[in-house]
């Protein structure tokens, strides 16, 4: 079978190295997926849920909040802002950002562009923890 060298990176370190069968990006014009012998791309990636294939068929799935993505040579880079893999999502604290960033919402003096991405991020973080309503 082939595989993916695949590696998930944040600024605060790798979330996820190995080889994979296939993964599934958030990219900025929609979600495109990466399998064995792709072509070489670049794409900057948007606020979504990655799903990892592994070679065990089995799913692992991330919250990420943009960045972006590289496929070449059967190897995949995705350097996101963050990603967090669904069963380490802090519900609690996801359900306190999206109320926060709702009320700031109603508010005039603060920034409506990043409150509204942060919101994004809290809702997607949400979903993938099962706990959006």
């Amino acid at each position: 079978m082939a595989n993916l060298k695949t590696s998930l990176l944040t600024p605060d370190g790798p979330v996820f190295e190995g080889e994979i069968i296939s993964i599934t990006i958030p990219g900025s014009k929609g979600d495109f997926q990466v399998l064995q012998n792709h072509a070489a791309l670049m794409s900057t990636i948007d606020v979504g849920i990655a799903k990892v294939k592994t070679l065990d068929n089995k799913i692992q799935e991330y919250s990420l909040s943009g960045g972006f993505a590289e496929v070449k040579d059967n190897g995949v880079i995705v350097l996101a802002e963050s990603a967090e893999r669904s069963d380490n999502i802090d519900v609690e604290r996801a359900q306190a950002s999206k109320k926060r960033a709702e009320e700031r919402l109603s508010e005039a003096n603060f920034d409506r562009i990043r409150t509204e991405a942060s919101l994004k991020r809290a809702i997607n973080r949400l979903k993938l923890a099962g706990a959006y309503r």
